[in-house]
């Protein structure tokens, strides 16, 4: 019997989330991967050569960053269109 009720629950809570707060959860996903973007470029923007901050601090750094440095070229380097900055 639990089961029978627990589904329209969960679903009507599925409905909830989708019409309340996803659109939300999306944006804040996108802009925290760019802000995480950002971050990267800033502090080993001299991969692209983009020298911002001295090495130093950017070796301080570089055991935080390592998971990140393949998403981040490949983003950086991607060709872009004015449809990616409006989307």
């Amino acid at each position: 019997m639990a089961t029978v009720l627990s589904r329209p629950a969960r679903v009507l809570r599925e409905i909830i989330y989708g019409m309340a707060i996803h659109d939300q959860v999306r944006a804040l996903t996108r802009q925290r991967g760019s802000l995480e973007h950002l971050f990267v470029l800033v502090s080993f923007g001299d991969l692209l050569g983009v020298p911002i901050l001295p090495p130093y601090y950017s070796m301080r750094l570089l055991p935080f960053i390592v998971p990140l440095v393949n998403n981040w070229k490949r983003r950086m380097l991607r060709e872009r269109d004015v449809t990616d900055v409006i989307f």
